[in-house]
């Protein structure tokens, strides 16, 4: 028997996924965990699918302040060798002796005349140093307002603050089995409301002697909440209405399965609507396992203490 016969024909089939279904032009996962697309685009010139903007304001914080800094020293060293060929003879103040002495007290005025800061001991006398000089400034000015508006940006950015489980688990649902996983906000002060989830499942069957990708809405035994203060465990019941049902772990594997998740809700702290996307493969779903709880009471038992580094335990089933 084909593994599409073996799919409830009620189960609720989703077409506007925009993944498509050919399965021969997919490969690994159509969600990456952190909710990026694994998808890579060619046939455009690099600089025509290459977004500054976008990259500066995703980069991780360190990697941010790396790029400010790299790209600090290297402008100003770009305006040292200019003020060099046009000869150190333009400066009035230099004590150095020596060419490297030389070099840096050049080095520096390019630093002070890029900030604005402009000390003042050296400066320039001749027309072509005046003239970069002013270039330098104006270049310097418009830096700083391009790198505050990152920098602004990265902090204003809307962002859901949301960590998942590593595994999405099957196990013990009421009288049945169900596909579960859970997610909790990381941030203090960072209380979602009105949160949504969507879950899609995909996979690759059989139809009319061809391989092609099928997507199905999980129907969940509560798809939205009023507020996410704790955490959440998402679960899709695999009854006789789940496209699930009877599903083994060889069968997910073979059927080459994908959970599609999307978190939406509202942070006050933006103000602003948020979302977050994550998936899990075959791969990352476990059978016969179940959390364990990751809340408790605080010692003097005033206070509910969620323990974030519990999200990921989970306990065998009998």
């Amino acid at each position: 028997m084909s593994l599409l016969k073996r799919i409830n024909p009620f189960s609720r089939q989703n077409d506007n996924t925009g993944f498509g279904t050919n399965p021969n032009g997919y490969g690994g996962r159509f969600i990456n965990r952190d909710g990026s697309f694994n998808i890579r685009r060619e046939g455009r010139p690099f600089w025509d699918r290459f977004n500054v903007y976008h990259m500066l304001l995703n980069l991780p914080a360190w990697k941010f302040a790396c790029v400010i800094l790299l790209f600090f020293i290297c402008i100003n060293l770009l305006y040292t060798g200019v003020y060099w060929i046009i000869g150190t003879e333009e400066f009035q103040g230099i004590i150095g002796k020596t060419v490297w002495n030389r070099f840096k007290e050049v080095f520096f005025f390019s630093t002070e005349t890029f900030t604005t800061v402009g000390y003042g001991r050296v400066n320039p006398i001749g027309d072509g140093a005046n003239m970069v000089a002013a270039f330098e400034a104006m270049s310097g000015f418009l830096s700083f307002a391009v790198a505050t508006g990152l920098i602004y940006g990265r902090f204003s950015k809307p962002k859901a603050h949301l960590v998942f489980s590593d595994d999405a688990l099957i196990g013990p649902y009421k009288d049945i089995t169900g596909l579960m996983f859970r997610f909790a906000s990381y941030k203090d002060n960072h209380t979602l409301t009105n949160v949504d989830v969507l879950v899609t499942l995909g996979l690759q069957v059989q139809e009319n002697g061809a391989s092609v990708y099928k997507f199905y809405n999980l129907p969940l035994e509560r798809g939205k909440i009023e507020t996410l203060s704790m955490n959440w465990t998402v679960v899709h019941p695999i009854d006789e209405n789940s496209p699930l049902l009877g599903f083994s772990a060889a069968d997910m594997e073979s059927a080459d399965v994908e959970v599609y998740v999307l978190v939406r809700g509202f942070n006050d702290v933006y103000a602003n609507t948020v979302l977050q996307r994550t998936s899990y493969t075959y791969q990352e779903i476990r059978h016969n396992r179940k959390f364990v709880p990751m809340y408790r009471e605080s010692d003097n038992g005033k206070t509910t203490v969620l323990e974030l580094h519990h999200l990921n335990k989970s306990m065998a089933t009998e």
